[in-house]
């Protein structure tokens, strides 16, 4: 029989562990389901966009805020805003750009609505 963690992930997989910190810095008390959605919506976003700006990291090898090489000619150049839809609705997301427009995201690709449905990792 399967246990109460395996049912709660739906697809039978287990969820990650989030750790109680985190969860607090959500929970400020009692909670409707409308402000638990709104904050995984929120935590959503923030990892999107957290994800993103690695994959632009990688592609300038280079981190967010480190000297990049005086040889690179590419560098970050802002970001630019995008809707895209999800299992839990519309989300308004920042994607990372590059000044000479070569990166191309992974996991959130360009002219892409649909976020889950994409993904080339």
């Amino acid at each position: 029989m399967p246990s109460k963690s395996k049912k709660a992930a739906g697809d039978g997989g287990r969820l990650p562990l989030i750790p109680k910190e985190m969860v607090n810095l959500f929970v400020t008390g009692p909670m409707t389901g409308e402000a638990i959605n709104e904050a995984g919506a929120a935590f959503k976003k923030a990892l999107i966009e957290a994800s993103l700006a690695a994959e632009l990291s990688h592609h300038l090898d280079s981190a967010a805020g480190a000297e990049s090489p005086e040889s690179a000619g590419n560098h970050r150049n802002g970001s630019t805003p995008k809707t895209i839809l999800t299992g839990d609705g519309k989300i308004r997301i920042e994607t990372p750009r590059d000044r000479d427009g070569s990166f191309e995201p992974l996991l959130v690709p360009k002219h892409a609505r649909r976020f889950g449905t994409c993904q080339r990792l």
